[in-house]
Protein backbone atom coordinates (compact mmCIF):
# COMPACT_ATOMS: atom_id res chain seq x y z
CA UNK A 1 0.00 0.00 0.00
CA UNK A 2 1.65 3.23 -1.17
CA UNK A 3 -0.49 6.05 0.25
CA UNK A 4 -3.67 6.95 2.05
CA UNK A 5 -6.26 9.62 1.25
CA UNK A 6 -8.16 11.24 4.11
CA UNK A 7 -11.94 11.53 4.09
CA UNK A 8 -11.70 15.33 3.88
CA UNK A 9 -9.23 15.24 0.96
CA UNK A 10 -11.37 12.73 -0.92
CA UNK A 11 -14.48 14.86 -0.36
CA UNK A 12 -12.67 17.89 -1.82
CA UNK A 13 -11.42 15.88 -4.81
CA UNK A 14 -14.93 14.53 -5.50
CA UNK A 15 -16.37 18.05 -5.71
CA UNK A 16 -19.96 18.07 -6.95
CA UNK A 17 -20.35 14.31 -7.19
CA UNK A 18 -24.16 14.06 -6.68
CA UNK A 19 -24.95 13.94 -10.38
CA UNK A 20 -27.31 10.96 -10.67
CA UNK A 21 -29.57 8.55 -8.82
CA UNK A 22 -29.10 6.34 -6.92
CA UNK A 23 -26.73 8.39 -4.78
CA UNK A 24 -24.36 5.49 -4.07
CA UNK A 25 -23.75 4.98 -7.79
CA UNK A 26 -23.03 8.69 -8.25
CA UNK A 27 -20.45 8.41 -5.46
CA UNK A 28 -18.95 5.30 -7.05
CA UNK A 29 -18.69 7.08 -10.41
CA UNK A 30 -16.96 10.01 -8.76
CA UNK A 31 -14.31 7.74 -7.26
CA UNK A 32 -14.01 5.81 -10.55
CA UNK A 33 -13.16 9.02 -12.38
CA UNK A 34 -10.51 9.91 -9.79
CA UNK A 35 -8.95 6.50 -10.43
CA UNK A 36 -9.23 6.74 -14.22
CA UNK A 37 -7.40 10.07 -14.47
CA UNK A 38 -4.90 9.12 -11.75
CA UNK A 39 -5.97 11.67 -9.16
CA UNK A 40 -6.21 8.58 -6.97
CA UNK A 41 -3.07 6.59 -7.63
CA UNK A 42 -3.14 2.78 -7.60
CA UNK A 43 -2.71 1.22 -4.13
CA UNK A 44 -4.18 4.25 -2.37
CA UNK A 45 -6.05 3.35 0.83
CA UNK A 46 -9.54 4.82 0.90
CA UNK A 47 -11.15 6.24 4.06
CA UNK A 48 -13.20 3.99 6.28
CA UNK A 49 -16.90 3.94 5.42
CA UNK A 50 -17.91 5.83 8.58
CA UNK A 51 -15.27 8.54 8.05
CA UNK A 52 -16.20 9.17 4.42
CA UNK A 53 -19.91 9.17 5.26
CA UNK A 54 -19.28 11.91 7.81
CA UNK A 55 -17.19 14.01 5.41
CA UNK A 56 -19.81 13.72 2.64
CA UNK A 57 -22.82 13.97 4.97
CA UNK A 58 -24.40 10.76 3.70
CA UNK A 59 -25.32 7.52 5.40
CA UNK A 60 -22.73 4.82 5.98
CA UNK A 61 -24.86 2.45 3.92
CA UNK A 62 -24.47 4.80 0.93
CA UNK A 63 -20.67 4.63 1.17
CA UNK A 64 -20.80 0.87 1.69
CA UNK A 65 -22.92 0.45 -1.45
CA UNK A 66 -20.54 2.70 -3.42
CA UNK A 67 -17.53 0.65 -2.32
CA UNK A 68 -19.38 -2.52 -3.28
CA UNK A 69 -20.04 -1.12 -6.76
CA UNK A 70 -16.34 -0.20 -7.10
CA UNK A 71 -15.33 -3.73 -6.09
CA UNK A 72 -17.69 -5.18 -8.68
CA UNK A 73 -16.19 -2.99 -11.43
CA UNK A 74 -12.61 -3.83 -10.44
CA UNK A 75 -11.57 -0.36 -9.29
CA UNK A 76 -10.96 -1.22 -5.63
CA UNK A 77 -10.34 -4.25 -3.43
CA UNK A 78 -11.36 -4.63 0.18
CA UNK A 79 -9.79 -6.87 2.80
CA UNK A 80 -11.36 -7.52 6.18
CA UNK A 81 -9.44 -5.53 8.76
CA UNK A 82 -7.40 -3.66 6.14
CA UNK A 83 -9.98 -1.39 4.50
CA UNK A 84 -10.35 -0.64 0.80
CA UNK A 85 -7.56 0.17 -1.66
CA UNK A 86 -7.60 1.36 -5.28
CA UNK A 87 -6.36 -1.07 -7.92
CA UNK A 88 -4.20 -0.53 -11.02
CA UNK A 89 -6.32 -0.25 -14.13
CA UNK A 90 -6.08 -3.46 -16.10
CA UNK A 91 -6.05 -3.97 -19.85
CA UNK A 92 -9.83 -4.18 -19.76
CA UNK A 93 -11.02 -1.01 -18.12
CA UNK A 94 -14.57 -1.71 -16.85
CA UNK A 95 -15.51 1.94 -17.35
CA UNK A 96 -14.63 1.89 -21.02
CA UNK A 97 -16.36 0.68 -24.13
CA UNK A 98 -15.64 -2.94 -24.91
CA UNK A 99 -12.58 -3.23 -27.10
CA UNK A 100 -10.15 -0.50 -28.03
CA UNK A 101 -11.13 -0.46 -31.73
CA UNK A 102 -12.85 2.77 -32.62
CA UNK A 103 -12.19 4.40 -29.26
CA UNK A 104 -11.48 8.12 -29.51
CA UNK A 105 -8.95 9.13 -26.88
CA UNK A 106 -9.13 12.87 -26.20
CA UNK A 107 -7.46 12.72 -22.81
CA UNK A 108 -4.06 13.60 -24.29
CA UNK A 109 -3.79 16.95 -26.06
CA UNK A 110 -0.94 15.99 -28.39
CA UNK A 111 -1.05 16.12 -32.19
CA UNK A 112 0.28 13.25 -34.30
CA UNK A 113 3.94 13.32 -35.26
CA UNK A 114 5.12 15.92 -37.77
CA UNK A 115 5.11 14.05 -41.13
CA UNK A 116 8.78 14.70 -41.83
CA UNK A 117 10.01 13.32 -38.52
CA UNK A 118 10.64 9.77 -39.71
CA UNK A 119 12.86 11.05 -42.52
CA UNK A 120 14.93 13.18 -40.15
CA UNK A 121 15.34 10.23 -37.81
CA UNK A 122 16.53 8.08 -40.71
CA UNK A 123 19.10 10.73 -41.68
CA UNK A 124 20.41 11.00 -38.12
CA UNK A 125 20.59 7.20 -37.85
CA UNK A 126 23.09 7.16 -40.73
CA UNK A 127 25.53 8.98 -38.43
CA UNK A 128 25.01 6.50 -35.58
CA UNK A 129 28.69 5.59 -35.45
CA UNK A 130 29.66 9.14 -34.52
CA UNK A 131 26.88 9.31 -31.92
CA UNK A 132 27.89 6.13 -30.12
CA UNK A 133 31.51 7.34 -30.08
CA UNK A 134 30.44 10.04 -27.61
CA UNK A 135 30.57 9.43 -23.86
CA UNK A 136 26.76 9.35 -23.67
CA UNK A 137 26.46 10.95 -20.24
CA UNK A 138 25.96 14.70 -20.51
CA UNK A 139 23.76 16.30 -17.86
CA UNK A 140 23.95 19.72 -19.55
CA UNK A 141 23.16 18.68 -23.14
CA UNK A 142 25.16 18.59 -26.36
CA UNK A 143 26.56 22.00 -27.34
CA UNK A 144 25.11 21.90 -30.87
CA UNK A 145 21.58 21.62 -29.51
CA UNK A 146 22.08 24.27 -26.84
CA UNK A 147 23.39 26.65 -29.48
CA UNK A 148 20.35 25.97 -31.69
CA UNK A 149 17.95 26.59 -28.78
CA UNK A 150 19.80 29.79 -27.85
CA UNK A 151 19.40 31.02 -31.45
CA UNK A 152 15.64 30.44 -31.24
CA UNK A 153 15.48 32.63 -28.14
CA UNK A 154 17.64 35.28 -29.82
CA UNK A 155 15.12 35.49 -32.67
CA UNK A 156 12.39 36.12 -30.10
CA UNK A 157 14.35 39.02 -28.66
CA UNK A 158 15.63 37.12 -25.62
CA UNK A 159 19.46 37.29 -25.58
CA UNK A 160 20.64 33.81 -24.61
CA UNK A 161 24.00 32.08 -24.34
CA UNK A 162 24.31 28.29 -24.72
CA UNK A 163 25.50 28.21 -21.09
CA UNK A 164 22.03 29.46 -20.10
CA UNK A 165 20.33 26.37 -21.60
CA UNK A 166 19.99 22.93 -20.02
CA UNK A 167 18.61 20.09 -22.16
CA UNK A 168 16.21 17.75 -20.33
CA UNK A 169 14.22 14.59 -21.03
CA UNK A 170 11.03 16.44 -21.92
CA UNK A 171 9.27 19.40 -20.32
CA UNK A 172 7.84 17.32 -17.47
CA UNK A 173 11.36 16.34 -16.44
CA UNK A 174 12.31 20.02 -16.57
CA UNK A 175 9.43 20.97 -14.27
CA UNK A 176 10.40 18.27 -11.76
CA UNK A 177 14.05 19.34 -11.82
CA UNK A 178 13.33 23.06 -11.39
CA UNK A 179 10.88 22.31 -8.57
CA UNK A 180 13.40 20.08 -6.77
CA UNK A 181 16.01 22.86 -6.81
CA UNK A 182 13.87 25.92 -6.10
CA UNK A 183 11.34 24.54 -3.61
CA UNK A 184 11.37 23.17 -0.11
CA UNK A 185 8.61 21.56 1.91
CA UNK A 186 5.83 24.02 2.67
CA UNK A 187 6.96 26.67 0.18
CA UNK A 188 4.18 28.53 -1.58
CA UNK A 189 3.86 28.36 -5.36
CA UNK A 190 1.49 30.60 -7.26
CA UNK A 191 -0.31 28.78 -10.09
CA UNK A 192 -3.13 29.47 -12.48
CA UNK A 193 -6.35 27.58 -11.99
CA UNK A 194 -7.30 25.73 -14.09
CA UNK A 195 -3.82 24.55 -15.02
CA UNK A 196 -1.74 21.68 -16.38
CA UNK A 197 -2.40 18.90 -13.84
CA UNK A 198 0.98 17.16 -14.14
CA UNK A 199 2.69 20.41 -13.15
CA UNK A 200 0.59 20.48 -9.98
CA UNK A 201 1.63 16.89 -9.27
CA UNK A 202 5.32 17.76 -9.74
CA UNK A 203 5.21 20.81 -7.50
CA UNK A 204 3.30 19.01 -4.77
CA UNK A 205 5.80 16.15 -4.92
CA UNK A 206 8.50 18.72 -4.19
CA UNK A 207 6.56 19.65 -1.04
CA UNK A 208 5.07 22.91 -2.35
CA UNK A 209 1.71 24.39 -1.39
CA UNK A 210 -0.08 25.77 -4.49
CA UNK A 211 -1.87 29.12 -4.38
CA UNK A 212 -4.44 29.48 -7.14
CA UNK A 213 -5.05 32.52 -9.36
CA UNK A 214 -8.09 32.26 -11.66
CA UNK A 215 -7.80 32.48 -15.44
CA UNK A 216 -10.87 32.40 -17.67
CA UNK A 217 -11.46 32.24 -21.39
CA UNK A 218 -13.25 35.63 -21.39
CA UNK A 219 -11.46 37.75 -18.80
CA UNK A 220 -7.98 36.23 -18.80
CA UNK A 221 -5.93 36.38 -15.61
CA UNK A 222 -7.43 37.86 -12.44
CA UNK A 223 -4.74 40.45 -11.80
CA UNK A 224 -6.27 41.70 -8.53
CA UNK A 225 -6.21 38.18 -7.10
CA UNK A 226 -2.71 37.63 -8.45
CA UNK A 227 -1.30 40.80 -6.90
CA UNK A 228 -2.97 40.00 -3.57
CA UNK A 229 -1.65 36.42 -3.64
CA UNK A 230 1.92 37.58 -4.36
CA UNK A 231 1.79 40.17 -1.59
CA UNK A 232 0.07 37.92 0.99
CA UNK A 233 1.88 34.61 0.50
CA UNK A 234 5.26 35.72 -0.95
CA UNK A 235 5.52 32.62 -3.12
CA UNK A 236 8.98 31.25 -3.79
CA UNK A 237 7.91 30.50 -7.34
CA UNK A 238 5.07 31.15 -9.79
CA UNK A 239 4.32 28.59 -12.49
CA UNK A 240 2.60 30.22 -15.48
CA UNK A 241 1.58 29.38 -19.06
CA UNK A 242 1.42 32.85 -20.65
CA UNK A 243 0.81 31.75 -24.27
CA UNK A 244 -2.06 29.47 -25.31
CA UNK A 245 -2.62 28.45 -21.72
CA UNK A 246 -3.56 24.81 -21.15
CA UNK A 247 -6.53 24.22 -20.86
CA UNK A 248 -8.19 27.61 -21.57
CA UNK A 249 -6.24 28.55 -24.73
CA UNK A 250 -5.97 32.13 -23.45
CA UNK A 251 -2.79 34.21 -23.95
CA UNK A 252 -1.61 37.00 -21.68
CA UNK A 253 -1.85 40.59 -22.84
CA UNK A 254 1.13 42.92 -22.47
CA UNK A 255 -0.55 44.41 -19.40
CA UNK A 256 -0.96 40.98 -17.78
CA UNK A 257 2.68 40.07 -18.45
CA UNK A 258 3.90 43.33 -16.94
CA UNK A 259 1.64 42.92 -13.89
CA UNK A 260 2.96 39.42 -13.13
CA UNK A 261 6.54 40.54 -13.65
CA UNK A 262 6.17 43.48 -11.27
CA UNK A 263 4.27 41.50 -8.62
CA UNK A 264 6.84 38.70 -8.81
CA UNK A 265 9.74 41.11 -8.42
CA UNK A 266 8.13 42.73 -5.38
CA UNK A 267 7.57 39.33 -3.75
CA UNK A 268 11.01 37.99 -4.65
CA UNK A 269 9.44 35.14 -6.65
CA UNK A 270 10.97 33.22 -9.54
CA UNK A 271 8.58 33.16 -12.51
CA UNK A 272 8.70 29.77 -14.25
CA UNK A 273 7.15 30.14 -17.70
CA UNK A 274 5.94 26.94 -19.35
CA UNK A 275 6.23 27.71 -23.06
CA UNK A 276 5.52 24.24 -24.43
CA UNK A 277 2.44 25.58 -26.26
CA UNK A 278 3.71 29.10 -26.98
CA UNK A 279 4.53 28.50 -30.67
CA UNK A 280 1.26 26.73 -31.51
CA UNK A 281 -0.21 29.78 -33.19
CA UNK A 282 -3.18 29.40 -35.52
CA UNK A 283 -4.31 32.92 -36.31
CA UNK A 284 -3.06 35.20 -33.51
CA UNK A 285 0.17 36.29 -35.16
CA UNK A 286 3.53 37.07 -33.51
CA UNK A 287 3.71 38.83 -30.15
CA UNK A 288 6.57 40.18 -28.06
CA UNK A 289 8.15 37.66 -25.72
CA UNK A 290 7.52 39.77 -22.60
CA UNK A 291 8.83 39.11 -19.09
CA UNK A 292 12.27 40.37 -20.12
CA UNK A 293 12.97 43.00 -17.46
CA UNK A 294 14.90 40.62 -15.19
CA UNK A 295 15.56 37.74 -17.56
CA UNK A 296 18.82 36.62 -16.02
CA UNK A 297 17.65 36.27 -12.43
CA UNK A 298 13.93 35.82 -11.86
CA UNK A 299 12.68 34.32 -15.14
CA UNK A 300 12.94 30.63 -16.00
CA UNK A 301 11.61 29.37 -19.32
CA UNK A 302 10.70 25.74 -20.05
CA UNK A 303 10.26 24.44 -23.57
CA UNK A 304 9.99 21.19 -25.51
CA UNK A 305 8.99 19.73 -28.87
CA UNK A 306 6.32 17.43 -27.42
CA UNK A 307 3.42 19.53 -28.74
CA UNK A 308 5.06 20.94 -31.87
CA UNK A 309 6.78 17.82 -33.28
CA UNK A 310 5.80 14.63 -31.42
CA UNK A 311 5.01 13.60 -27.87
CA UNK A 312 7.35 10.63 -28.19
CA UNK A 313 10.36 12.88 -28.82
CA UNK A 314 11.36 13.28 -25.18
CA UNK A 315 13.52 16.39 -25.40
CA UNK A 316 12.90 19.57 -23.44
CA UNK A 317 14.98 22.36 -21.99
CA UNK A 318 15.33 25.01 -19.32
CA UNK A 319 16.45 28.54 -20.17
CA UNK A 320 17.67 30.36 -17.03
CA UNK A 321 20.52 32.39 -15.61
CA UNK A 322 23.90 30.71 -15.38
CA UNK A 323 23.82 30.35 -11.60
CA UNK A 324 20.53 28.43 -11.65
CA UNK A 325 21.68 26.29 -14.58
CA UNK A 326 24.71 25.24 -12.51
CA UNK A 327 22.45 24.34 -9.58
CA UNK A 328 20.21 22.30 -11.88
CA UNK A 329 23.20 20.45 -13.31
CA UNK A 330 24.41 19.61 -9.80
CA UNK A 331 20.99 18.29 -8.79
CA UNK A 332 20.15 16.43 -11.98
CA UNK A 333 22.05 13.14 -11.45
CA UNK A 334 19.58 12.22 -8.70
CA UNK A 335 16.86 12.28 -11.39
CA UNK A 336 18.68 11.15 -14.56
CA UNK A 337 22.13 11.34 -16.14
CA UNK A 338 21.25 13.16 -19.33
CA UNK A 339 19.06 13.23 -22.43
CA UNK A 340 19.67 10.47 -25.02
CA UNK A 341 22.19 11.45 -27.70
CA UNK A 342 20.08 10.24 -30.63
CA UNK A 343 17.06 12.35 -29.67
CA UNK A 344 19.28 15.39 -29.14
CA UNK A 345 20.78 14.98 -32.62
CA UNK A 346 17.29 14.70 -34.12
CA UNK A 347 16.09 17.87 -32.38
CA UNK A 348 19.22 19.76 -33.44
CA UNK A 349 18.40 18.91 -37.05
CA UNK A 350 14.72 19.81 -36.62
CA UNK A 351 15.45 23.27 -35.26
CA UNK A 352 17.15 24.17 -38.55
CA UNK A 353 13.76 24.03 -40.32
CA UNK A 354 11.49 24.78 -37.40
CA UNK A 355 9.48 27.56 -39.08
CA UNK A 356 8.38 25.07 -41.73
CA UNK A 357 7.28 22.66 -38.99
CA UNK A 358 5.29 25.38 -37.24
CA UNK A 359 3.48 26.28 -40.47
CA UNK A 360 2.35 22.67 -40.90
CA UNK A 361 1.26 22.45 -37.26
CA UNK A 362 -0.71 25.67 -37.56
CA UNK A 363 -2.63 24.28 -40.55
CA UNK A 364 -3.27 20.99 -38.71
CA UNK A 365 -4.53 22.69 -35.55
CA UNK A 366 -6.70 25.15 -37.51
CA UNK A 367 -8.44 22.28 -39.29
CA UNK A 368 -9.07 20.47 -36.00
CA UNK A 369 -10.26 23.57 -34.17
CA UNK A 370 -12.67 24.59 -36.90
CA UNK A 371 -14.10 21.07 -37.20
CA UNK A 372 -14.63 20.84 -33.44
CA UNK A 373 -16.20 24.30 -33.14
CA UNK A 374 -18.54 23.54 -36.05
CA UNK A 375 -19.62 20.18 -34.61
CA UNK A 376 -20.30 21.69 -31.18
CA UNK A 377 -22.38 24.49 -32.70
CA UNK A 378 -24.47 21.91 -34.56
CA UNK A 379 -24.94 19.25 -31.88
CA UNK A 380 -24.49 21.04 -28.54
CA UNK A 381 -25.44 24.69 -29.14
CA UNK A 382 -26.27 25.16 -25.45
CA UNK A 383 -22.60 24.79 -24.52
CA UNK A 384 -20.47 27.93 -24.41
CA UNK A 385 -17.49 27.52 -26.74
CA UNK A 386 -14.64 30.05 -26.46
CA UNK A 387 -12.80 31.57 -29.40
CA UNK A 388 -9.16 30.48 -29.30
CA UNK A 389 -6.35 31.48 -31.65
CA UNK A 390 -3.89 28.69 -30.96
CA UNK A 391 -2.87 26.02 -28.50
CA UNK A 392 -4.32 22.55 -28.31
CA UNK A 393 -7.78 22.62 -26.73
CA UNK A 394 -11.13 24.25 -26.04
CA UNK A 395 -12.19 24.95 -22.44
CA UNK A 396 -15.94 24.58 -22.86
CA UNK A 397 -18.52 25.80 -20.36
CA UNK A 398 -21.46 23.41 -19.96
CA UNK A 399 -24.97 24.55 -19.10
CA UNK A 400 -24.92 22.46 -15.88
CA UNK A 401 -22.13 21.43 -13.47
CA UNK A 402 -21.99 17.84 -14.70
CA UNK A 403 -18.56 17.61 -16.29
CA UNK A 404 -17.46 14.49 -14.39
CA UNK A 405 -20.76 12.72 -14.99
CA UNK A 406 -20.65 13.20 -18.76
CA UNK A 407 -17.02 12.04 -18.91
CA UNK A 408 -17.98 8.80 -17.19
CA UNK A 409 -21.08 8.32 -19.35
CA UNK A 410 -19.51 9.03 -22.73
CA UNK A 411 -16.65 6.68 -21.86
CA UNK A 412 -19.05 3.78 -22.38
CA UNK A 413 -19.68 5.17 -25.88
CA UNK A 414 -16.00 4.97 -26.77
CA UNK A 415 -14.95 8.59 -26.15
CA UNK A 416 -12.30 9.29 -23.51
CA UNK A 417 -12.16 12.81 -22.06
CA UNK A 418 -10.87 14.66 -19.01
CA UNK A 419 -13.37 16.45 -16.75
CA UNK A 420 -12.95 20.06 -15.67
CA UNK A 421 -12.00 19.28 -12.04
CA UNK A 422 -8.91 17.42 -13.31
CA UNK A 423 -7.39 20.83 -14.10
CA UNK A 424 -8.27 22.48 -10.81
CA UNK A 425 -5.86 22.99 -7.92
CA UNK A 426 -8.41 22.54 -5.13
CA UNK A 427 -11.70 21.42 -6.63
CA UNK A 428 -14.19 23.24 -8.83
CA UNK A 429 -14.62 23.69 -12.59
CA UNK A 430 -17.51 21.22 -12.59
CA UNK A 431 -19.08 23.26 -15.40
CA UNK A 432 -16.09 22.91 -17.69
CA UNK A 433 -14.84 20.26 -20.09
CA UNK A 434 -11.54 20.27 -21.95
CA UNK A 435 -11.73 18.96 -25.51
CA UNK A 436 -8.43 18.95 -27.46
CA UNK A 437 -8.56 19.66 -31.18
CA UNK A 438 -5.36 17.75 -31.95
CA UNK A 439 -7.14 14.60 -33.20
CA UNK A 440 -8.18 14.13 -36.86
CA UNK A 441 -11.28 16.21 -37.75
CA UNK A 442 -13.43 13.14 -38.44
CA UNK A 443 -12.70 11.81 -34.95
CA UNK A 444 -13.55 15.16 -33.37
CA UNK A 445 -16.88 15.31 -35.19
CA UNK A 446 -17.69 11.72 -34.21
CA UNK A 447 -16.78 12.45 -30.59
CA UNK A 448 -19.22 15.38 -30.47
CA UNK A 449 -21.94 13.23 -32.02
CA UNK A 450 -21.47 10.76 -29.15
CA UNK A 451 -21.32 13.55 -26.58
CA UNK A 452 -24.69 15.00 -27.57
CA UNK A 453 -26.89 12.01 -26.58
CA UNK A 454 -24.66 11.32 -23.61
CA UNK A 455 -25.21 14.88 -22.36
CA UNK A 456 -28.97 14.53 -22.77
CA UNK A 457 -28.96 11.33 -20.72
CA UNK A 458 -26.74 12.76 -17.98
CA UNK A 459 -28.73 15.96 -17.71
CA UNK A 460 -32.05 14.09 -17.64
CA UNK A 461 -30.84 11.81 -14.85
CA UNK A 462 -29.29 14.52 -12.67
CA UNK A 463 -31.04 15.55 -9.45
CA UNK A 464 -32.53 19.04 -9.42
CA UNK A 465 -30.02 20.10 -6.77
CA UNK A 466 -27.17 19.30 -9.19
CA UNK A 467 -28.73 21.31 -12.00
CA UNK A 468 -29.23 24.30 -9.71
CA UNK A 469 -25.75 24.21 -8.23
CA UNK A 470 -23.40 26.90 -9.48
CA UNK A 471 -20.03 25.45 -10.47
CA UNK A 472 -17.26 26.77 -8.23
CA UNK A 473 -14.45 28.76 -9.76
CA UNK A 474 -11.35 28.77 -7.58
Amino acid sequence: MDSRVSARALAVALGGWRTKEPVYEALADGIRLLCLDNRLAPRTALPAERELAGALQVSRSTVAAAYRSLRDSGHIASLRGSGSVTLPLGRHDPGRAAGADGTIDLQQASPPAWPGLAGVMAEVAQSASSLVARVGYDVLGRIELREAIARRYERRGIPTRPSEVLVTTGAQSAIHLVASVLLGRGDRVLMETPTYPHAVDALRRAGARPVGVPVTTDEGWDLDRAEQAFARTLPVMAYLMPDFHNPTGRSMTARERDAFLLAGERAGSVLVLDETTSELDIDRGPVAAGFDASESGTIVRIGSLGKTVWGGLRVGWVRAGGDLIRRLVAARPAQDLGTPEFEQAVVTRLLDDFDEILTQRSDLLRTGRDALVGALAEHLPQWRVPSVHGGVSLWIELDAPLSSAVVIDVRSRGVLLSAGPRFSIEGGHDRHLRIPFTAPPEQLVRAVRELAPSWRDVRAGAPTTSLDRVGAVV
